[in-house]
């Protein structure tokens, strides 16, 4: 047997119009079918007391030349190659993460995910990125940085929008200043300034 939906102004069969009628009277007389394991949780109701806020510095090598590169291209639209900011590049990225500005320093971790040239306009990037922390107290953990980074300024602002294991529901930011950059390679060092609240 068929019926005629006035909203679809179709005709259903009835075994489907019966199912979207039980579906309805189920959402609407339990605003939470799942169970209580669908509850919403926070920090409060998960065991964290009080947040605090934690700076630190690293030294981003993005490095373009050589035999092991750390930035790879990976797609490109048919104008980037004519396009003054390279508008429509795609990069992918496992960049060294160091405690000093030297290759040679301290590796504390890896910037890995990927960036975008983003405008036709100037040369800016979308990032998006995790802090993938490998030493001291922090290894195992990460934060999640995603945001506009106008690489030309002299500081670049972009939000910290989450993290893992003891950066579990962070925010924040991050400030983005270039140490040193190499126009002929396209190798470059950033100096990035973390300002994270977590748990």
């Amino acid at each position: 047997m068929y019926i005629w939906s006035p909203m679809a102004r179709t005709v259903l069969p009835k075994s489907v119009f019966m199912f979207m009628i039980i579906c309805f009277i189920f959402f609407a007389v339990d605003g939470n079918p799942f169970g209580s394991s669908s509850k919403i949780h926070g920090p409060a109701t998960t065991g964290y007391k009080e947040e605090k806020l934690s700076h630190f510095r690293v030294y981003w090598h993005d490095i373009a030349s050589g035999r092991n590169p750390t930035a790879v291209p990976v797609a490109a639209a048919a104008t980037t190659n004519k396009s003054a900011t390279g508008f429509g590049g795609v990069i992918v990225i496992d960049d060294p993460l160091t405690e000093g500005p030297e290759l040679s320093s301290k590796l504390v971790g890896k910037a890995q995910g990927l960036y975008t040239l983003a405008s036709q306009n100037d040369v800016s990037l979308l990032m998006a990125m995790n802090f993938a922390f490998m030493e001291g107290k922090y290894n195992g953990s990460s934060i999640t940085i995603l945001g506009r980074n106008s690489v030309f300024l002299k500081v670049r602002e972009m939000p910290v929008i989450g993290g893992s294991g003891l950066f579990r529901f962070a925010r924040g930011y991050v400030q983005a200043s270039t140490y040193k950059f190499n126009p002929r390679t396209g190798d470059a060092i950033v100096e990035y300034n973390v300002f994270v609240f977590h748990y």
